[in-house]
Parts: structure tokens; C-alpha cells; sequence
């Protein structure tokens, strides 16, 4: 049960990590379809499709097809992604000139060793055993 929990956990974990949400796998019907009407009506191939819809054609095909831009948003993988990086530099304009560095030791020590004054380690309670 364990090796199944983890194994269904490390898949989640790649398939999430690849930015896919339950919904795209949900809409894979709809890309297959129109995946097909996309090969009837205009003889598109697979590669030429998802060029038109997730490459280098999209804009060119999304301005000449205004008509199917409902099937469009329909298609899976057109979410956008919820993460988001921020790079930020920091520049130190204020120059600090540093005099020498004194080194204070104090030789107040704020720790001791105190001897054990219970009765019971006195009467040995809490020492090792002893062969015998």
C-alpha cells in the first residue's frame, strides 16, 4: 500500500511539474476532435494542427478563424500558469568607510560546572551497572 501511495504521489507530483492541470486532461477529447475537423476540412497533419494552435501559426491561424475561437478556448494546455518568478537587484550606493575593527574579549565566563548535590546520585541510584 505504501509503494502504491508513493508511486501515485511521485506521478502527481512529474505531472504537475510539467504544468498539467486535471482540466487539460479532461479536455483531450476536445483536441482530438477538432484535431479531426481540422484534418477533414483543411488536411492538416498533427504537427501542422499543434502549430496552429501552440506554435508558430497560432496568431495567423487564431486572426484568419475568428469563427472557431470558442473550439479554440476549449482546447486543453491554454491555461496560464499561476507561478510567477521575481528577479530583483539591489544596488549599494551607500559606500561605509570602516575603521579598525576591535576585537573586546571579556573574560567573565557566564558558565560553571556545578557538582551534582542530589541525594540520590550520592547514593549511587544513577551511576552504570556494576559486574558482578
Amino acid at each position: 500500500m505504501n509503494k502504491l501511495f508513493s508511486i501515485a504521489l511521485s506521478l502527481n507530483i512529474l505531472i504537475q511539474s510539467f504544468g498539467i492541470c486535471v482540466t487539460d486532461i479532461a479536455q483531450i477529447d476536445e483536441f482530438i476532435e477538432h484535431a479531426q475537423y481540422h484534418s477533414e476540412q483543411y488536411g492538416d497533419n498533427v504537427l501542422v494542427f499543434i502549430s496552429k494552435h501552440y506554435g508558430e501559426q497560432k496568431a495567423d491561424h487564431d486572426k484568419d478563424h475568428q469563427e472557431e475561437q470558442e473550439e479554440h478556448e476549449q482546447l486543453p494546455f491554454h491555461h496560464q500558469s499561476h507561478v510567477s518568478s521575481v528577479l530583483a537587484f539591489v544596488l549599494n550606493t551607500h559606500k561605509a568607510e570602516f575603521k579598525a575593527v576591535e576585537f573586546l574579549e571579556s573574560n567573565t565566563h557566564k558558565f560553571y560546572y556545578q557538582a551534582p548535590s542530589s541525594s540520590l546520585h550520592l547514593e549511587g541510584l544513577f551511576q552504570p551497572p556494576r559486574l558482578s
